[in-house]
């Protein structure tokens, strides 16, 4: 791993050099909300941001993709296959750690090539967290304030300058030709251990249970009334999938035109929360009530993931808990949890005491 100096003021001209060979993907502000999207300038660009209503996730795993066109008349069929070097810049350390299990996911048993295509021509850029995004935040419980152990490029914001850490191989082609990149000085290197010293200290633990207890607290807690009395509250919208980083159920459609002889295969997102998902041949719907959708979706967070394929299913953004309309956090939830396991713990001890 080489670590290299950028100052702020070469950063522009960075950008502009990324913008000639690649699409550039990175947060900007629109409407008072931060999105990542498509930009062809820097003066777009928003690096001290807070963070995305959508995560960009999106930009691997868009909301709607054109898997397969199709002619019936012809009998073929064509794969659409996109492969354009694409940039995502600026994405935080709990994002990053998202994107990895999505690289677990869409690999296993079989290859999901529409996604790897995308993947495979994606260099990540990220940027260090030095505060919390918001009161929702709690990636430090989680695990994942700090870089994954694999990236491309990270930036650490140092005052005046960028301290840029290059990762790999498709990292350091981003700088080939870029001049104003400098060696570390024994100074970048004091402030860095000072920069990240400080963060460690600005985020507070959130959660009354230790990541490691989750998977166990999710298997002692599935028939807890907390579910029940969440569902009355839950709208069943969906919200907190839609911003979900780490959330990748999808449906896939059909349209065709009006000849019946020329169409096109789709995939869009789907979420858990929305009462069709479960529905099946029959009309049967096997998590007919909000409270086992809203159960399932806690389960699938914080014990299927890390069993399989064995990385946190939730990555600590905040992000369903801002868009929750009814206010259910996972913060809460999870503490309400440990709460009301713990204390019918204690009296079935005091039970057996006596």
């Amino acid at each position: 791993m080489t670590l290299k100096i950028l100052p702020k003021d070469a950063m522009d001209g960075w950008i502009k050099n990324l913008l000639v060979d690649y699409r550039l993907i990175a947060p900007r502000l629109v409407r008072d909300q931060y999105v990542f999207s498509e930009v062809h300038s820097s003066d777009l660009v928003e690096l001290n941001y807070k963070t995305t209503i959508l995560p960009p996730k999106k930009a691997l795993q868009p909301t709607r993709e054109e898997l397969i066109q199709f002619n019936t008349a012809e009998n073929q069929a064509y794969p659409i296959i996109e492969d354009t070097p694409t940039v995502i810049l600026g994405v935080h350390t709990c994002d990053l750690h998202a994107i990895r299990l999505l690289d677990a996911v869409f690999k296993k048993d079989r290859l999901d090539q529409h996604y790897f295509s995308r993947r495979q021509n994606t260099i990540l850029v990220g940027m260090e967290c030095l505060e919390p995004c918001s009161a929702h935040a709690f990636c430090k419980d989680m695990g994942t304030l700090n870089n994954p152990e694999e990236f491309d490029l990270h930036l650490i914001d140092l005052g005046t300058a960028y301290a840029l850490y290059i990762g790999s191989e498709k990292g350091k082609e981003l700088l080939e030709g870029f001049n104003n990149c400098l060696d570390p000085t024994q100074e970048d290197h004091n402030l860095i251990n000072h920069v990240m010293s400080k963060k460690w200290s600005s985020f507070p633990y959130q959660l009354e249970a230790d990541i490691t207890e989750l998977p166990s607290l999710m298997t002692f807690v599935h028939r807890s009334s907390l579910w029940e009395e969440l569902g009355e509250r839950c709208l069943g919208c969906g919200s907190c999938n839609l911003v979900c980083p780490t959330c990748y159920c999808f449906d896939i459609r059909e349209q065709v035109d009006l000849s019946l002889s020329v169409g096109e295969r789709i995939r869009i997102w789907d979420s858990c929360m929305l009462d069709e998902f479960a529905t099946v041949a029959g009309g049967h719907n096997f998590r007919s009530k909000q409270a086992y959708r809203l159960r399932h979706r806690f389960l699938r967070k914080y014990k299927y993931q890390s069993i399989e394929p064995g990385l946190v299913g939730c990555v600590g953004c905040g992000r369903c808990a801002e868009a929750c309309l009814v206010k259910i956090t996972p913060i809460a939830v999870l503490n309400q949890l440990f709460r009301r396991h713990s204390a019918a713990r204690k009296i079935r001890q005091e039970v057996a005491i006596v």
